[in-house]
């Protein structure tokens, strides 16, 4: 039976089949599974053959443990129990209604077969998340979990990257950095207040990291409490139902039927001389024992954005340096608009330029020398810090992904919209999978949704299209869907319409703090039901006025509903609703009053 649902964003297709489990004796497996195999159509073979463009069959043969097991037949024609090794479907998940289309697997579970039903490997967000979504429908669930400290000696316990060095520091340091703001801004107010404040590093690491072990030992609690072994151990294949798993006194061998790699990544250093002898990245920041003073942040991603705009907040001097572009991959003019606001609080920006050396001073200091890739021309100067903000490397050389006949894709796995290797029975979540979006919430959801689509009897699928995110500079910019470029490059320029304008934020009157950047722009369909495609926001408090628009979005949302929205006034969220000017048209966005 199927049920299609429609709006005027997306179709959603919900199936509900039955799944039968074929229970034969040894000699029998294979002419059983033989038979259902050659059902499937010649077209459905081609099409498969069409889709697997990225994903190869792997040659590695399973020997199957156990004598007393049945035969899954996976939806999508896959066994693992009869030597048939037909690759997993690998459609784009940009296609909405043909991923809900698609078969969804089924796991039967084997007691007794293996140690565990599910072993997944990382102890961050999405592992967690899948570990206990599946111990909560019966399976029987183990985690491992091992960060290696980094070259000066920072290491954490169970949580992964968000946890102990990511989103939750990142937005403690973000909120102390405004905090010295807003002590500043309310002598405006009225308030009589002390010259003399300033922050105390020391207090304030000491408080971040206190809250974080807290995190860590309820994250334990939670674990033993749902059943979930944790296995503090880094995890390898021996082959593709075996793991070794290396702990403080020895190795341990352990099998399962399924797995799902949730290890996440790491910070990348440059290949030049002194990256990893004197730099910290972000792995560090958050712990580090002494000021960090006057810092260089080479990377103008997110990461270093945020760590130069809390950095500046608490008084230091941060300088951002720029290889090409910045914010890459996210809405362009937003993008500058960002880098423009930080550099009207103080924060310089080298662009175009990388380094060339980090080397350590007599007095401890570091001199970092630098090129201009348009102009040649060479540069230095002596840093406190230096911080390495230039991407993320996924963690997969650790797991010898060959002796599971798992394919990675440079340092991320490929997975198809089941999060589904290229072997069956292994998958993949969160930030180490190719092509998706590396937030925390993502990881989350699409490791529960797994663990109740294998144990669960549930048919739905992640969808990473549309997903909100927020950049938590000193002005925050927070976006859902499609860029500018973006939109321009799927539907043609013809076909697109871009509601802007700049705001004034009522609590930025008194203390007269710049409003110069403070900016909306809805990007849209421009004929037709005028669907919203994409919005974006520049200002205070941005991922909390962005998340309940990203639902809208998802819902359908239409200029003439958003236009038809009466706002909360005054707030900046309602800007949204108040948007009537256009790109095309040439008129200018800057709002006379507030109130009209």
């Amino acid at each position: 039976m199927s049920l299609t649902l429609w709006n005027s964003r997306f179709c959603v297709t919900l199936v509900r089949r039955q799944h039968a489990t074929i229970f034969t004796s040894s000699a029998s497996k294979t002419i059983a599974a033989n038979s259902l195999h050659h059902t499937f159509s010649n077209n459905y073979q081609q099409q498969q053959h069409r889709n697997l463009t990225t994903m190869k069959p792997t040659n590695t043969a399973v020997a199957e443990k156990g004598t007393s097991r049945s035969s899954r037949i996976s939806a999508d024609g896959s066994t693992s129990a009869t030597g048939i090794n037909v690759p997993p479907f690998n459609h784009p998940h940009c296609d909405r209604q043909a991923m809900y289309q698609q078969p969804v697997r089924k796991i039967k579970t084997l007691r007794g077969s293996y140690d565990y039903d599910l072993v997944v490997i990382g102890g961050g967000s999405g592992g967690l998340a899948c570990a206990k979504e599946a111990v909560a429908n019966g399976a029987r669930v183990a985690c491992l979990d091992y960060v290696k400290p980094t070259p000066i000696g920072t290491k954490w316990g169970v949580g992964g990257t968000c946890v102990n060095v990511g989103c939750i520091p990142k937005k403690l340091m973000h909120q102390a950095s405004l905090l010295g703001e807003a002590v500043h801004e309310a002598a405006a107010y009225g308030w009589n207040v002390d010259d003399k404040i300033k922050p105390d590093w020391k207090k304030l690491v000491s408080s971040v990291q206190n809250h974080i072990k807290s995190v860590n030992w309820v994250t334990r609690v939670d674990l033993r409490d749902k059943k979930v072994e944790y296995i503090n151990g880094l995890g390898s294949f021996v082959d593709p139902h075996t793991l070794s798993a290396k702990l403080k006194n020895g190795d341990r061998t352990i099998t399962a039927q399924t797995f799902v790699i949730a290890v996440g990544g790491r910070p990348r250093y440059p290949n030049i001389p002194g990256a990893v002898e004197y730099g910290i990245t972000s792995d560090d920041l958050f712990s580090l024992d002494r000021e960090p003073g006057k810092t260089l942040v080479v990377g103008a991603g997110y990461i270093g954005l945020e760590c130069a705009g809390f950095l500046k907040g608490l008084g230091y001097e941060p300088t951002v340096m720029v290889r090409s572009i910045v914010l890459r991959g996210f809405d362009q003019q937003m993008a500058n608009l960002v880098a423009a606001s930080m550099e009207e609080r103080g924060i310089p920006f080298l662009r175009r330029t990388v380094p060339l050396s980090v080397e350590k001073q007599p007095d401890g200091r570091l001199l970092v020398k630098y090129e201009c890739t348009e102009t040649g021309e060479i540069g230095s100067d002596v840093f406190d810090t230096v911080l390495w903000a230039v991407g993320r490397k996924g963690l997969v050389d650790d797991l010898n992904l060959p002796n599971a006949g798992v394919l990675a894709h440079n340092d991320k796995i490929q997975v198809d919209c089941d999060e589904a290797t290229n072997v069956p029975h292994i998958y993949a979540v969160g930030d180490i999978i190719h092509g998706k979006p590396e937030l925390t919430p993502v990881a989350v959801l699409a490791g529960r949704l797994l663990a109740r689509r294998l144990y669960a009897d549930s048919d739905l699928r992640m969808d990473y299209a549309d997903v909100a995110t927020t950049v938590f500079t000193p002005l925050e910019y927070a976006c859902v869907g499609l860029s500018e470029e973006d939109a321009v490059k799927a539907h043609g320029a013809d076909e697109i319409e871009v509601f802007h304008g700049y705001y004034k934020p009522t609590e930025f009157f008194i203390p007269q703090k710049s409003v110069r950047y403070c900016y909306v722009k809805a990007v849209a369909q421009r004929h037709g039901d005028q669907r919203v495609y994409g919005l974006h926001y520049l200002g205070p408090v941005a991922g909390e006025v962005i998340q309940g628009f990203a639902a809208a979005l998802k819902s359908g949302l239409t200029i003439p509903t958003l236009m038809n929205t009466v706002g909360i006034h005054p707030t900046t969220a309602e800007e949204f609703t108040r948007l009537s000017i256009t790109k095309r048209s040439g008129l200018d966005p800057t709002p006379a009053s507030c109130c009209s």
